[in-house]
């Protein structure tokens, strides 16, 4: 029996050290080249829309609009936020439901390799994902690829698709309230338009607005001049 036990284990290493040094060589390799495609783009049920853009040729607003509105602890976490998944864990044992608690590296990390809903199991695999993604690529390689990859509508994906469709325009010339209004579809980029956006969503662009001058023009600079 121990050695049944014991063969199974070098087994089980022998199949997950392959697959680490795989995913090492998958994360290095787009440490420097733009993704062709992610897991999200491929379960996609729409004719799928991608553009690159280098976050270099971005204005600084649209950075600090998608932090301001989905991580403002970017810059301070490595990966994982601790704080918002206890507060996550605790509400869901108060029944709340499993909400996010998920960091922009999280995200970036489900997109490229995982798929979408909520579970403990998919949650843990996002986790170490993002751990490595800040340990192999670093911040401003996170956000670049994250501006690139996140989804603002029906099969749009990153900031530069989503741009031409909507202002008809490069992400370049957004203006800040234009940043703002395109991280608000970020939680539901299926069911919102920035040209018709609810009351509610318009209140949301004023406070993604009013966040980013708090945080200051500067907050993401020693990240994007990285």
């Amino acid at each position: 029996m121990a050695k049944r036990k014991s063969s199974f284990l070098r087994k089980i290493w022998f199949v997950l050290w392959r697959l680490l040094l795989i995913m090492t060589l998958i994360l290095l390799a787009f440490r420097f080249v733009p993704l062709p495609t992610t897991a999200f783009m491929m379960q996609s049920p729409y004719p799928v829309t991608q553009k690159w853009i280098s976050i270099d040729k971005l204005p600084s607003s649209i950075s600090l609009a998608v932090v301001a509105s989905e991580d403002q602890r970017f810059p301070l976490h490595y990966g994982v936020d601790f704080s918002a998944i206890i507060k996550a864990v605790e509400q869901y044992g108060d029944g709340d439901g499993l909400r996010g608690a998920s960091t922009i590296t999280q995200q970036t990390a489900k997109n490229i390799f995982l798929w979408s809903g909520r579970s403990f199991i998919r949650k843990g695999l996002e986790a170490g994902l993002a751990i490595s993604l800040e340990a192999v690529w670093g911040k401003k390689r996170i956000l670049e690829v994250y501006l690139n990859i996140a989804e603002f509508g029906k099969g749009i994906y990153g900031v530069e698709a989503a741009s031409q469709h909507y202002f008809k325009k490069s992400a370049r010339y957004l203006t800040n309230n234009q940043a703002a209004q395109l991280a608000v579809l970020l939680p539901s980029p299926q069911t919102r338009d920035p040209r018709d956006l609810s009351v509610e969503l318009n209140q949301r662009v004023i406070w993604v607005e009013r966040q980013m001058r708090q945080l200051g023009s500067n907050y993401l600079a020693p990240i994007i001049k990285d």
